[in-house]
This record gives C-alpha cells, sequence and structure tokens, in this order.
C-alpha cells in the first residue's frame, strides 16, 4: 500500500461558497463517497475505518488506516466538522470525515486551488445566486463548467 496515492488529484465539482450582488465566489470540492472510493482503492476495502465522537459539543471524525495488515496495528488521524446549511448533522459528519481525510492528505490539493468568481448574479427570494446569460439559476453542474472554464483559462 502506497499512501501517497491518497495525495492524488482526484475529480473535483465547484460550489458557491458566498453570493451577493457583486458576484458568487466558488470554491472547488470533494465529496464523501469520492473520499471512501479513494480510501477504498488505496488501501483496500478492508484496511481503513472511520468512527465518530462529540468533544466540547464537537463532532470529530477519526479515520484509521491498517498500515502492515496486523489487526493491532491502526494508524489514526482526526478532525472536526461544522454543521452544514441544509441537513445540519449529516453536513456536520460528511465535513469532519472529508476533513479527517486530509490529515491524510485526501483532497489536499484543493487548498491550492483558486477562488473562482461568477460574476452574473440575480437575486431570488432575498438571496442571490448565479444565472446563466437569459437569467435562470445554474444548476450545480453549470457552476462546475463554469468554474472549470474560468480556472482552465487564467
Amino acid at each position: 500500500m502506497n499512501l501517497n496515492e491518497l495525495k492524488k488529484e482526484i475529480p473535483f465539482k465547484w460550489r458557491v461558497q458566498s453570493a451577493n450582488q457583486y458576484g458568487a465566489s466558488c470554491v472547488a470540492y470533494i465529496d464523501a463517497r469520492q473520499v471512501q472510493d479513494l480510501l477504498d482503492e488505496v488501501c483496500g476495502e478492508h484496511n481503513w475505518q472511520c468512527k465518530y465522537e462529540e468533544h466540547k459539543g464537537n463532532l470529530f471524525c477519526s479515520i484509521g488506516i491498517n498500515i502492515d495488515d496486523n489487526p493491532n496495528d491502526w494508524v489514526w488521524k482526526s478532525d472536526c466538522g461544522v454543521e452544514s446549511n441544509v441537513e445540519k448533522q449529516k453536513g456536520e459528519a460528511s465535513d469532519a470525515f472529508k476533513r479527517a481525510a486530509v490529515m491524510w492528505g485526501v483532497g489536499r490539493f484543493l487548498y491550492s486551488m483558486p477562488i473562482i468568481k461568477l460574476k452574473n448574479v440575480k437575486e431570488f427570494n432575498g438571496r442571490y445566486y448565479p444565472v446563466n446569460k437569459n437569467g435562470y439559476k445554474l444548476s450545480n453542474d453549470e457552476i462546475t463548467a463554469n468554474c472549470n472554464y474560468l480556472c482552465n483559462k487564467s
């Protein structure tokens, strides 16, 4: 098992981090399923595990990897998560998992990605969203396509 493979760049998406009347700031991300797939690929399905614990009101995830196939020889790395705006508990667990994975190198390349600004926004019910030239909200796939285009252009 070559743990350096956990640091490789994997396909990523873009999401809106914040938006106002001047535009939408977008950041690159990977989802928890992609992290699980990479851990399975690099470590093997039975050579990694995760566990969750709460400390002082914060949810921590620990990811353990069995380094040398000895059932008693697990190495653990942990981090905490923050609640999401949509599904608070699920978002917090997913965030903690992905942040613990970063401790192993998974997705660390994302931190060198630029923040992409989408300038064409429109207000809907008091919130701003990126829109296409016809004024329709961009789908998640369209946000990713636009950000990839702008990222490769610079």
